[in-house]
């Protein structure tokens, strides 16, 4: 009588298989390792380490865990439908100050049974990260919530993203604007434009992600927030003269 769907009433989300997750963490582990090694090479190698696995669920699960080889390619990140692409602006650009150019990215954080995402915003010059939030969905909410913890540090010239749907947003674009942030996106098939951001990926992988196995989201919001206190204001970097990003970035 309501013309409602019975497969849509009586929906229920369905867990993700074990092997799923199994292949997303070899899958994640290996790519920081070779993070040149596109869909049908990491199907090769899942195949030595004697899981029997075909290209398309290999790019399913990438896609899911946000990771794809480095190499220059059409279509690297999937904007908005009908949203704005915005030109490349650091292109030639010297950085050297902080507040100068701030940038944003996701990657995919394991759990026992399951998985989130992180998203954080980085200051280029300082590398000090100024924001970071974890999330179940990879939505628009969680890189807004992101974004507004950010700019109570004060904001950029530049703010520079890939062309992923949640940094397309209206609602992601237009907060930048209404505060006179200037929007850089990465060009496509340019896989070096986002590289301060995947090498701190790269460090929270391999310095606390890989080494715990967080229980909930709560635990993994808990380890993370000691981790980023350490990266920020103890961590000592040889980019920055062996100094810290707080060091550089607060006065």
């Amino acid at each position: 009588m309501l013309g409602l769907a019975r497969s849509s009433l009586y929906y229920q989300a369905v867990p993700e298989r074990v092997e799923d997750l199994q292949l997303m963490r070899l899958l994640d582990e290996h790519y920081m390792a070779t993070p040149f090694y596109g869909v049908r090479r990491m199907t090769a190698w899942l195949r030595c380490q004697g899981y029997g696995v075909n290209h398309k669920r290999v790019a399913r699960l990438m896609r899911q865990i946000g990771v794809e080889a480095i190499y220059p390619k059409p279509r690297l990140s999937q904007p908005a439908a009908g949203h704005v692409i915005y030109p490349y602006l650091l292109r030639g650009v010297t950085v050297n100050r902080v507040n100068q150019v701030w940038s944003a990215d996701i990657t995919y954080v394991r759990l026992v049974g399951g998985f989130v995402y992180l998203v954080a915003v980085m200051d280029w010059f300082s590398r000090y990260v100024l924001s970071w939030a974890v999330s179940i969905p990879m939505d628009v909410a969680c890189c807004v919530e992101a974004l507004e913890q950010a700019i109570r540090h004060g904001q950029p010239e530049i703010f520079n993203t890939d062309q992923g749907v949640q940094f397309t947003s209206l609602t992601f674009t237009e907060r930048l604007k209404h505060s006179g942030i200037r929007i850089s996106m990465d060009g496509r098939g340019r896989a070096l434009d986002h590289v301060f951001v995947e090498r701190l990926w790269r460090s929270v992988k391999d310095e606390e992600v890989y080494l715990r196995d967080y229980q909930s989201v709560w635990d993994a919001r808990q380890s993370l927030a000691r981790y980023f206190g350490f990266y920020n204001r103890v961590r000592l970097h040889q980019a920055l003269g062996y100094r810290t990003p707080a060091a550089v970035y607060l006065p």
